[in-house]
């Protein structure tokens, strides 16, 4: 791609928002057909039956992880200047952002990006969730909620450089990254192999992962060929949905974001999906799981993101991918914090299939 042609021609917004839409397609579409979800793979896991729910969440992370790793050591991709190490951010946060954001991704049945996903598969309940999920994060961004979260991601702050990045503070380097992604990889395709895996769950976790890798690709491209100042940034979706929200909100005019386009590529790509699969189905509330616990879960969701710096794809995955220390953390909570959820609220239910039935 001539990265200068189509920056002169369209210019950077134009150009990031069509990158975050490509990407958005692909991530929609892949994490349709697998049913990635990290909230299926943590009750799967505290269940103890590691089965193929967890394996397409090992299988996207672990391709992430590899993707950007390999990008790295090939000298395309420089992830020094990413928000997640260059600047200060906060070992608090990351852990009470991400026990909350576990407890809520398990209340509301699927984390932010699974929402959406359901969403353009006629999931009302889903609908609902993330709409309340973007009314809260944009809260907790800068509204009644920001001064909460300022207060405790104040308790423990690290600053920007080596001591953000894991890789930097175990003395290790982006091949040693390589090779604990490659371990993780094999892993996951034990699970899968032995899960009587079809097409499409390799496919789709394959796929997903290799999003993540994309997304910081892209934007990176566009910073270096860009004369305007550019953040690079990777596949995320608290910001994106508070985003999306003043967007519709306020008076146009801002320009155009990764994260604007991001957005309606993963419902699109989502509703192809479920098309082809044959899985588009109009879905309101009944039975046990009631509106208000979807609507807390939403708000602790929305919280937690902010609070962590990012959602269970923006923060576990993209962050973890480049081995940010605050990412990691927060992946760690989010996976007790499920953990925890289920054992209190879903107790009764731990016989039910773990993630079949749709949130």
């Amino acid at each position: 791609m001539d990265w200068n042609n189509g920056i002169e021609r369209w210019g950077e917004p134009a150009v990031l928002a069509l990158c975050g839409l490509a990407v958005g397609l692909g991530f929609g579409f892949f994490a349709q057909r697998s049913r990635f979800c990290l909230r299926a793979a943590v009750v799967e896991f505290w269940h103890g039956k590691f089965g193929e729910k967890l394996a397409v969440w090992l299988l996207a992370f672990a391709t992430a992880v590899v993707g950007v790793q390999l990008l790295i050591v090939s000298g395309t991709l420089d992830v020094s200047t990413a928000r997640q190490l260059a600047t200060r951010g906060s070992l608090s946060g990351a852990l009470v952002g991400g026990l909350i954001f576990g407890v809520g991704m398990v209340m509301t049945r699927g984390c932010a990006s699974r929402l959406l996903v359901l969403s353009a598969n006629g999931n009302l309940r889903a609908l609902l969730s993330g709409l309340v999920f973007a009314v809260t994060a944009q809260a907790a961004l800068g509204g009644a909620l920001a001064p909460l979260r300022e207060t405790i991601a104040g308790w423990w702050v690290v600053d920007g450089g080596p001591s953000r990045s894991l890789l930097a503070l175990l003395g290790v380097g982006p091949m040693d990254g390589l090779a604990f992604g490659a371990l993780w990889l094999v892993v996951a395709g034990f699970f899968a192999y032995y899960s009587g895996w079809g097409f499409w769950k390799w496919a789709g976790g394959v796929g997903t992962g290799l999003m993540v890798a994309l997304a910081w690709a892209g934007t990176y491209q566009v910073m270096s060929h860009s004369f305007e100042p550019v953040q690079i940034q990777g596949l995320t979706f608290s910001g994106p949905s508070a985003e999306w929200l003043m967007r519709v909100l306020a008076e146009p005019g801002e320009p155009w974001t990764f994260g604007l386009g991001l957005m309606p590529g993963v419902f699109v790509g989502s509703l192809i999906g479920a098309l082809v699969g044959g899985d588009w189905k109009l879905e309101g509330f009944g039975g046990v799981y009631t509106m208000p616990r979807y609507i807390v879960g939403a708000i602790l969701m929305g919280f937690g993101s902010m609070l962590a710096g990012g959602c269970a794809v923006g923060a576990g995955m993209t962050g973890g991918a480049i081995f940010a220390v605050t990412a990691w953390v927060t992946l760690g909570g989010m996976w007790v914090g499920g953990g925890l959820a289920d054992r209190v609220l879903d107790r009764a239910h731990t016989s039910a299939p773990a993630s079949s039935a749709a949130p």
